[in-house]
């Protein structure tokens, strides 16, 4: 983990976006994004958004988008909300996390410029108003699942599943 913003760290081969459903990138760490890799990248999504999901990505899906800078090549477009809004109490992260593993899980299946870094910031914890410490819990989790698929699927499987993640809810509900 490191604290500080993505524009410091040495390498990385991805940045994740936890962007909204419509890739309107003019606020918080997508603003920086587009600072960082320029305005192109913005238009980039949007039209990948427009074709691949018909004008709205939705919460739990990630593409990989090339960002145009040889150092920093891609940026995986992971929605968190569909707009800006609160997602407390809510499985957003959970699904975001999973989604964005998977999309470059199946970039790098792909045989395309493989991902081997990726910089991510905590998920839903700004405009979502996620708590840190549910964020990262939520986080962890779909990592952990990620990379301990089930051997097979069955309901007792399906109920520990959505008993760890607790329904979406925040088990850490006291005010901010």
């Amino acid at each position: 983990m490191v604290k500080g913003y993505f524009q410091e760290l040495d390498s990385f081969d991805c940045m994740v976006s936890a962007a909204n459903s419509f890739g309107l990138m003019d606020g918080g760490v997508d603003l920086a994004i587009i600072r960082f890799f320029g305005y192109a990248l913005e238009r980039r999504v949007q039209t990948r958004i427009l074709e691949e999901y018909w004008g709205e990505q939705p919460v739990g899906t990630s593409m990989i988008v090339e960002t145009g800078n040889d150092q920093h090549p891609f940026i995986a477009h992971t929605p968190t909300l569909r707009v800006p809004l609160r997602i407390t109490r809510t499985d957003n992260v959970y699904n975001a996390m999973f989604a964005m593993l998977r999309a470059v899980a199946i970039h790098n299946r792909r045989g395309e410029r493989p991902i081997r870094t990726v910089a991510c910031p905590g998920l839903g914890t700004a405009t979502g108003e996620v708590r840190p410490i549910e964020a990262a819990r939520q986080m962890q989790l779909a990592y952990q699942h990620f990379h301990n698929p089930p051997e097979r699927i069955h309901w007792p499987y399906a109920r520990q599943r959505q008993a760890a993640i607790i329904f979406g809810g925040d088990l850490f509900s006291t005010p901010r």
